[in-house]
């Protein structure tokens, strides 16, 4: 199951996976807009909907994808998710597209840290490296070619394709889980490794182990444990810092997302225009996920994270609060950058801290989520208190991401440092 040819089809999956999210997701906004006339205001509190609801389930969704079998999980998402966009195609009210969005959401919550669990699972730490590189790299790469390609695609194959490209997407990712499912089956029967004496035996070790009998029969055999190069309060301190930079990361990312229509209103872009120029900072997110990908020297070291936060908050103001399509486009690669550098610090440390990967997964992605949502709703709720002053939601959130950085300052001085 752990295998690196099976592995290479867990990147397949997880790249359609992103490729099919990012065009709903990113381009839901434009669409309500278009059709419902939402307003930032408005896009904000869906955008704070979105990342609540994965804030809940992801957590929970990590910790089923260990108990039940990381291709239950996968069934259970993709499922989901063509169920609510297959509804979405016949919704014609915003209320009944809200639903689907939230419907979508929770299925959502299935996949990512169950792909982070698969990517990670049996790996030395200089193999971890090159699987969450890889797998950064994959996903970062698709959502860049989505976002990119999506305003042209909306524009062209119109507002139904925001709901039949992903269903399509979807069911080959179904269809490609259920073939690998059976191969990796076929294979645990024809090369049983160490199955217990009778299958009562086999089934209570299931059962106490907590996951499905391909975990169990295929790649059972962990590597073995390596001496790490750091001392637990060091690995331990950078993973609250990356869990706290993270959401914060992500407040910045939701937000930017959901105004992004109203940037493109104000700068005079089309749909399409708008794909090509505010798909910047995928690019650049994806050459930074390059290059930590190949390079380690970022490893616990606190003045890069310190550094990529800064960046952040920089970054973050400068798009959002000037409105000039070159300082739009060079803000982006500083912006992409440095949550490049910050997501891959949480996902990272997440993995290299931990042996049950898919709740960890789960952790990470959790909290994403409540980053999703607290840049949102603090956006909309100061659009909606100070409809007068129409940076208000902008610059509420940017002394939100200050606060982020004073919480890292805190942890870093926290104890002895190592």
């Amino acid at each position: 199951m752990f295998s690196r040819r099976s592995k290479i089809v867990y990147f397949i999956l997880e790249g359609l996976n992103s490729f099919a999210l990012v065009y709903y997701f990113s381009y839901f906004y434009f669409f309500m807009g278009k059709t419902y006339g939402f307003g930032n205001a408005a896009n904000l509190a869906l955008a704070a909907l979105n990342g609540g609801v994965y804030a809940l389930i992801s957590f929970w969704a990590g910790k089923f994808g260990r108990r039940f079998g990381y291709f239950t999980a996968l069934r259970v998402g993709f499922v989901v998710m063509m169920g609510a966009l297959l509804v979405g195609l016949g919704v014609h009210s915003a209320v009944g597209h809200i639903l689907v969005m939230v419907i979508a959401v929770i299925g959502m919550c299935f996949t990512w840290p169950t792909f982070e669990g698969l990517v990670s699972e049996r790996e030395t730490r200089r193999g971890l490296q090159h699987m969450v590189g890889t797998y950064n790299v994959v996903w970062a790469g698709t959502a860049a070619l989505a976002y990119f390609s999506g305003g042209a695609m909306l524009d062209k194959l119109g507002s139904k394709s925001l709901f039949y490209v992903p269903v399509a997407l979807q069911l080959c990712q179904l269809g490609l889980t259920l073939w690998i499912e059976r191969q990796i089956r076929r294979a645990a029967r024809a090369h049983p490794a160490g199955a217990p004496a009778s299958r009562s035996a086999s089934r209570k070790e299931e059962a106490r182990a907590g996951t499905d009998p391909v975990v169990r029969a295929v790649g059972a055999a962990a590597a073995m444990p390596e001496a790490h190069p750091h001392s637990p309060a060091t690995t331990r301190k950078f993973l609250r810092m990356a869990w706290l930079t993270n959401p914060f990361a992500y407040i910045a990312i939701n937000t930017l997302i959901a105004v992004m229509p109203g940037v493109a209103g104000r700068l005079g872009l089309t749909t399409t225009l708008a794909g090509f120029s505010c798909s910047v900072w995928y690019f650049a997110r994806l050459g930074a996920f390059a290059g930590l990908w190949y390079w380690d020297g970022w490893h616990y070291r606190f003045r890069w994270l310190l550094s990529a936060y800064v960046a952040l908050v920089g970054s973050f103001g400068l798009i959002l609060l000037v409105p000039n399509l070159v300082v739009l486009v060079l803000a982006q690669f500083l912006f992409g950058g440095a949550t490049g550098l910050i997501y891959y610090s949480s996902l990272f440390y997440s993995m290299d801290t931990s042996e049950t990967k898919s709740e960890h997964g789960g952790i990470h992605e959790a909290v994403i989520g409540l980053g999703n949502f607290a840049g949102p709703a603090v956006g909309s709720a100061s659009l909606y208190l100070l409809p007068k002053y129409t940076n208000s939601g902008a610059i509420a959130v940017c002394g939100l991401l200050l606060l982020g950085l004073g919480g890292l300052a805190a942890i870093w001085n926290s104890g002895q440092r190592d």
